[in-house]
């Protein structure tokens, strides 16, 4: 295979956590060969290979998302449910509109406007919760997700979700899109899946993992351990919501005398191999017991945000050694569903959390000088140095990457899969930065690609992706939301 030369780059951030985050040295050029990373440094052009000029660009490792619900793209800023939180939501958005996406080429439209939509984002790694299912669907959402991935030529993880009961209160008069099925069926139809699609190398570009759709209300209880045993016993990850509003916490305690991560942890839902999306009402004791056991967290701020659920406590999570990636859930509770708008709303969110504000005033007492006397010990407000931007960096790549058991993926270092996006910062909200290594998070917008590489291979140069036109793509989008909509009147 003949080799890539990226040359000529402002700064490289390379995904690792701390002093590693920044590439040093006078030039940040990087080879590409055999869809790995085979040089960082000052490189010269080999004969015959490839140059993409970096110049007056940043680059980062593509960004890894991992939660996304890719069949929602067409349900973005439904009236019903565009002020409501989430149990509400559930029941007027993704519920009452799922019969609408019972048609492949629906499904597959929505697929592909949400895996585009985090392309531009510089996203190479998705996550899909895919828990449109159920028995006669009639099409095999599974193989659409791989294929239109394949198309893009994007990593995907299928989280195979489903349900064996009816959630209360969202389901109980739901249309058969949303019917249950029987727990040997949920296992043999993830068993299925990991047959025809998973890889479990390091650079894996699909991978498969058990992903019930939440395990408070989706299944039985005594269901959860078969789940998982099967689950370990394939070799795959385990994936689901948690604790996402203080419902989960309610329900735990009225049902089971437990916390909600107690409750997984007695079925066998804990570990380095199970990661949870949301994660936003734990406990001290709670984010303890994931730090002891590796349990990981997706972080999804815009969608907590936008449903009022609140801000996950992803600070003191990093502090305890928490795995914890970025995620953008759903488009339906994320009307903007990419990397770049998720990252920025983590750097400022955490910042404007009074919690954080709290620690730091506990922490100035308890040692009184400058910044003590600087800032009254009663004073509100949060922490502006809480969540710095190569945190954000790192959780958003390297730190999602190695939460899902991608060891190969996810930072920019000699031998790691060539995922690169390479930010122009030709945008006047770019211009006079101090620090450009910074712009794609403090930014606040979408710069636009010089290119994309996943796995060595350019799927995005000059912000286009080849073979895909946006105006024919927008239109096919316009027609089908009027078509939904006049469906349901």
């Amino acid at each position: 295979m003949s080799s890539l030369l990226i040359r000529g780059a402002r700064h490289l951030l390379t995904g690792e956590a701390g002093s590693g985050m920044r590439h040093t040295g006078p030039r940040h050029d990087i080879r590409v060969a055999d869809g790995v990373v085979q040089a960082l440094g000052a490189l010269e052009p080999l004969p015959g290979e490839r140059v993409i000029d970096a110049s007056g660009c940043v680059v980062y490792p593509g960004w890894v998302n991992t939660h996304h619900h890719l069949f929602q793209s067409l349900l973005k800023g439904i009236p019903a449910g565009i002020d409501s939180a989430l149990v509400p939501w559930l029941a007027a958005v993704p519920v009452a509109w799922r019969p609408e996406i019972d048609h492949e080429e629906r499904f597959r439209l929505a697929v592909r406007i949400g895996l585009v939509e985090l392309m531009r984002s510089g996203c190479t790694t998705v996550a899909d919760h895919q828990y449109h299912l159920y028995p006669g669907i009639g099409f095999d959402p599974s193989a659409v997700v791989f294929d239109e991935a394949q198309r893009l030529g994007l990593r995907v993880v299928l989280c195979r979700g489903g349900q064996t009961l009816a959630r209360p209160l969202t389901d109980e008069a739901a249309p058969p899109s949303a019917r249950p099925v029987t727990l040997d069926a949920f296992l043999q139809s993830v068993a299925d899946d990991v047959s025809r699609f998973h890889d479990a190398g390091p650079r894996s570009m699909r991978r498969v993992v058990s992903a019930i759709t939440t395990p408070n209300w989706s299944c039985r209880p005594e269901e959860l351990r078969v789940m998982a045993r099967e689950a370990r016993a394939l070799g795959i990850h385990l994936h689901s919501h948690l604790s996402e509003t203080y419902d989960y916490v309610r329900w735990a305690r009225e049902a089971h005398d437990c916390s909600p991560m107690q409750f997984v942890e007695r079925h066998g839902w804990t570990g380095p191999d199970v990661w949870f999306a949301h994660m936003v009402h734990l406990s001290d004791e709670e984010l303890r017991l994931c730090a002891a056991t590796g349990t990981g967290i997706a972080h999804c701020p815009q969608s907590n945000a936008r449903l009022g659920s609140g801000i996950a406590r992803i600070p003191e999570a990093l502090e305890l050694g928490v795995p914890v990636g970025l995620a953008v859930d759903g488009a339906a509770s994320n009307e903007a569903a990419d990397m770049i708008s998720e990252a920025h709303a983590c750097w400022l969110m955490h910042r404007a959390d009074p919690r954080g504000g709290e620690r730091l005033r506990a922490k100035q007492s308890a040692a009184p000088g400058r910044a003590q006397r600087a800032r009254s010990a009663s004073q509100p407000g949060g922490d502006a140095s809480t969540m710095q931007v190569e945190e954000v960096v790192h959780i958003g790549t390297a730190g999602g990457a190695r939460m899902m058991g991608l060891s190969g993926v996810g930072t920019l270092a000699v031998g790691m899969a060539a995922d690169i996006a390479v930010y122009d910062l030709d945008d006047p909200r770019c211009f006079g930065l101090h620090d450009e290594a910074l712009a794609p998070v403090v930014a606040g917008g979408r710069p636009r690609l010089k290119a994309l590489v996943v796995d060595g291979r350019v799927v995005l140069e000059d912000d286009r992706i080849p073979g895909l036109d946006l105006t024919v793509l927008r239109h096919q989008a316009d027609e089908t939301v009027r078509a939904m909509q006049a469906a349901r009147g």
